[in-house]
């Protein structure tokens, strides 16, 4: 038999490690599922901030936790927390800055977690937050723990990031995600892995469109034709921008709202439509955005003008020769524990889209197996947890030194 590699033999201290933490990592699940924080619930997010907040510090991590303002609408999101851990292989010396993201807030009302609390059937965990983002986000922190018992530090810097607004697009937190991705080599996204536990390589980008269409009153029964139609105007728009579909591969297009018109004996004098595009690169957004503008140039009614507005956008995390190369990484770890990991993409985006939109590489999907993320039926394998930590660990050991070789 060959003497195992060095990266074997660290494999295996660290799935060692992770396995003898099974039970703690379950209790501490179940304590962190048991607080409600939807994105909605400020104090909820701030109760699961506080936890996180004295397990990063325990690890040796500086934390700086972040508020934001009130909305204008009067919504507070809960607080953001960045802990920032010291190597001891400078960039200088080939050392690398990685950062991990996940999130503290659920779809969930106040009153699920008692109403639906954490279980476990067999090897099944189940309840809010499971695995989207709880379970993710406590495999994130136990892997920085058991690097921490390894000695492991030849990296330049850890970073981890945990965001309160998530699942509602990050509104408050985006501009202090971006900022924070700025230096870092690369990035580590602890949501859940795939059912069939496959890795995320690519996410979809999503853009957010408002047309205003701006049509001419007129009285319909007796002078028509001084009106000009902005609600037939919307309805040509409508087909037009529902049949760029299949124009481009890995690219929708949806209009899902149109609002036209107050009383049926007017013409309508302004129509608008509200269109989501989800594409896997910025050129396709790009293509997509000059085609709704160019339909809106040519509305089909005389009289009628459309004023296109972008709303949002959301950049794709794409799959890049850089993203490709930190999963050969994350394979080689799982061969060596007899794993084959896949590689998907999903029309999903989270945080792991604004990391990537800096031009930091990125790969997700990091945490352990699970599913059926938004609903009652969400759950966790549990036996998928200590070697998906020890991956997780792994992974971050081979990139923080992955410029020194």
């Amino acid at each position: 038999m060959s003497t195992p590699t060095r990266r074997q033999e660290r494999l295996h201290d660290l799935l060692d490690l992770a396995r003898a933490r099974r039970a703690d990592y379950l209790r501490d699940l179940e304590e962190l599922v048991s607080i409600d924080s939807g994105s909605y619930d400020a104090d909820g997010v701030d109760r699961v901030a506080d936890w996180i907040e004295r397990r990063l510090a325990r690890l040796g991590f500086d934390v700086e936790r972040v508020r934001f303002p009130a909305a204008p609408d009067g919504h507070r999101s809960g607080d953001a927390l960045i802990g920032r851990k010291r190597g001891g292989l400078p960039e200088s010396e080939g050392g690398r800055r990685i950062l991990l993201a996940g999130h503290m807030d659920t779809v969930f009302e106040n009153g699920t977690a008692a109403a639906r609390p954490f279980r476990i059937e067999g090897s099944t965990a189940y309840g809010p937050g499971v695995s989207d983002d709880k379970g993710g986000l406590l495999a994130g922190l136990t892997a920085l723990e058991i690097l921490g018992e390894c000695g492991i530090d030849a990296y330049d810097e850890l970073v981890l990031l945990a965001t309160p607004d998530e699942e509602i697009g990050s509104p408050a937190s985006r501009p202090l995600i971006e900022a924070t991705a700025v230096g870092a080599h690369f990035g580590l996204g602890l949501e859940c892995a795939r059912e069939n536990g496959d890795l995320v390589i690519a996410r979809k980008g999503v853009a957010d469109f408002r047309l205003t269409v701006t049509g001419r009153a007129a009285h319909a029964g007796i002078e028509p034709e001084r009106g000009a139609n902005a609600a037939l105007a919307a309805a040509h728009l409508t087909v037009a921008i529902q049949a760029l579909n299949g124009h481009w591969d890995d690219v929708t297009v949806n209009v899902g709202v149109v609002r036209a018109g107050t009383r049926a004996n007017i013409v309508c004098p302004q129509a608008e439509l509200r269109i989501e595009v989800r594409a896997a690169t910025t050129a396709d957004i790009q293509r997509v955005t000059r085609a709704i503008r160019e339909a809106a140039d040519q509305p089909g009614v005389p009289g009628v003008t459309v004023e296109v507005e972008q709303l949002d956008l959301c950049p794709p995390m794409e799959d890049t020769p850089a993203s490709r190369r930190m999963f050969d990484h994350a394979c080689r770890a799982a061969r060596a524990a007899g794993v084959e990991l896949g590689a998907a993409a999903t029309g999903g985006v989270g945080d792991a889209n604004l990391i990537a939109g800096t031009g930091v590489p990125v790969l997700d999907g990091l945490g352990p197996v699970g599913g059926a993320d938004h609903t009652p039926q969400e759950w966790l394998d549990v036996t998928s947890v200590p070697r998906r930590i020890a991956l997780l660990a792994d992974l971050i050991a081979s990139l923080g030194e992955a410029g020194s070789g």
